[in-house]
């Protein structure tokens, strides 16, 4: 079969298509013919060889796959094949075909195609957990979610919406991205390049703060994000994007009762039983318009270089697909 992998640490030039063996399903096991594959900014980091943790060589990328089951492991009794699925696995997904524990798949309605089922657990199960099960997000409490117009952050907006949150203020770059926020159902919009938007957040809470934070940037930006906690607040920490270290004397979150935590989306895969329930609402949510995840390009497996390239460029929107076989889509 036709995977992707990274023999090397670098840019896309890393990237390569090559033949690999078909793999065969443990007892617990599915074989998945992968129709649709996520990319998602972990693909990059990981090439780069500056994810969170380690990332061997050989490796093969890809964490998001929507497909047809081909096959199924004996112990296996709740999937059969021909069964259309998605799964949010570790590593391997850039491929024709993945073997996938059976516990790690979900149906895919019959409304959404693999596209759209493909396009949104990496990203989906972070926003509800950061909220959820992390941030304990509780009806009328406000919520600050830093780039919302991103693809957590987009997801984030919605969900908070719908978990019941009273003000979901709502940080980005450009007027044009805060409009899609507000568009997605945030209700205070806020220019994070500007100087004092720390200001602008306790302004929109009459000087309380917000009651859960969503900060994946780290540095400066996480220091003024935690000036904009509420007594009681919780400031959720999934991500480093600045590159610059966060530094926090801890005795400072002790005068007004506050939490800092922090949020990898691997051990929540870890939980397969808390994984396939946030999954299945997430499929509901989907199912009845409750959240949008707009589809952007869609590209052929082996131009999965190309495909990185305009991605880390910030020169697409949306969430970008891979094909193994571009003709397929339902």
């Amino acid at each position: 079969m036709k995977a992707i992998q990274y023999k090397a640490y670098g840019g896309p030039e890393v990237i390569e298509e090559v033949e690999k063996e078909q793999p065969v399903p443990s007892p617990a096991e599915v074989l998945i013919r992968v129709h649709s594959i996520g990319m998602n900014y972990a693909d990059i980091a990981r090439r780069q060889g500056a994810y969170v943790v380690p990332t061997p060589l050989p490796f093969f990328p890809g964490s998001e796959i929507a497909g047809t089951i081909e096959a199924v492991g004996g112990e296996v009794t709740r999937l059969q094949p021909g069964d259309r699925v998605a799964a949010l696995i570790t590593d391997g997904g850039y491929a024709e075909f993945a073997a996938v524990h059976e516990q790690a798949v979900i149906p895919i309605p019959d409304s959404l195609d693999f596209d759209q089922a493909a396009a949104f657990p990496l990203q989906g199960l972070s926003a509800y957990h950061v909220l959820k099960t992390m941030g304990r997000l509780e009806q009328g409490e406000n919520v600050l979610v830093h780039a919302a117009a991103g693809g957590v952050g987009g997801i984030a907006v919605q969900l908070a919406k719908r978990f019941g949150a009273a003000k979901i203020i709502a940080t980005a770059s450009t007027p044009e991205k805060l409009n899609y926020a507000k568009e997605l159902g945030a209700d205070v919009l806020i220019n994070y390049t500007e100087a004092g938007w720390e200001q602008k957040v306790l302004e929109a809470t009459d000087g309380r703060g917000v009651d859960v934070a969503m900060e994946m940037a780290g540095g400066e930006i996480f220091s003024r994000t935690l000036d904009c906690l509420a007594p009681f607040g919780r400031l959720v920490v999934f991500g480093s994007a600045s590159g610059e270290p966060s530094r926090l004397q801890a005795g400072r979150l002790m005068g007004a009762n506050q939490s800092v935590i922090g949020f990898f989306l691997p051990q929540i895969m870890k939980r397969r039983d808390l994984m396939q329930q946030s999954l299945e609402e997430l499929f509901a949510f989907m199912e009845t318009g409750g959240l949008k995840l707009p589809i952007g390009d869609v590209f052929p497996l082996a131009e999965a270089a190309r495909a990185q390239s305009l991605m880390q460029e910030r020169k697409t929107t949306g969430k970008l697909i891979l094909r193994p076989d571009p003709s397929s889509s339902s």
